[in-house]
């Protein structure tokens, strides 16, 4: 009969709470963890792949532009549920100047530096459901949710 060995401290150690996650978007890096941090999510979630490349694109979007626009910021992964249906939700907030013109922004070919300008419009055309709040001098949050499941 097989012997178990007994458990060590990793095995009696809690899982962390995976429903919400904080990163700190403040240096170059953070925004490869953030990356990962977000793929991680989406597998836990149960995304498929197509849906999995969506979200770490719409998130990387968001991040960068906290990061270069807004001197950094947080983003927070949420993994939120309505009607049977498992979601992601990405936070993503800064304290930087904030955005003068929103309606600008999501305009393809709209730039404020040397990035192609499908930002903001490219990130909120990869989920489901996108919401900005911002003004000159305030910061700016976003905040995304892909479904996972028919829509």
């Amino acid at each position: 009969m097989p012997t178990i060995p007994p458990p060590t401290s990793a095995d009696r150690r809690p899982e962390p709470d995976s429903s919400r996650v904080t990163h700190e978007i403040r240096a170059e890096e953070d925004l490869l963890s953030a990356r990962h941090a977000v793929r991680e999510a989406t597998l836990h979630a149960g995304f498929g792949l197509v849906d999995q490349t969506r979200i770490v694109t719409a998130a990387s979007e968001l991040a960068r532009n906290a990061y270069v626009h807004g001197g950094g910021g947080t983003l927070v992964i949420e993994s939120v549920r309505r009607s049977g249906r498992q979601g992601l939700r990405l936070s993503v907030s800064d304290d930087g100047p904030g955005i003068a013109d929103l309606d600008a922004a999501f305009t393809d070919g709209y730039t404020t530096g040397a990035g192609l300008g499908h930002g903001l419009g490219g990130a909120r055309r990869l989920m489901d459901e996108f919401d900005v709040t911002s003004a000159p001098g305030r910061g700016t949050t976003v905040t995304a949710v892909r479904w996972n499941g028919p829509r």
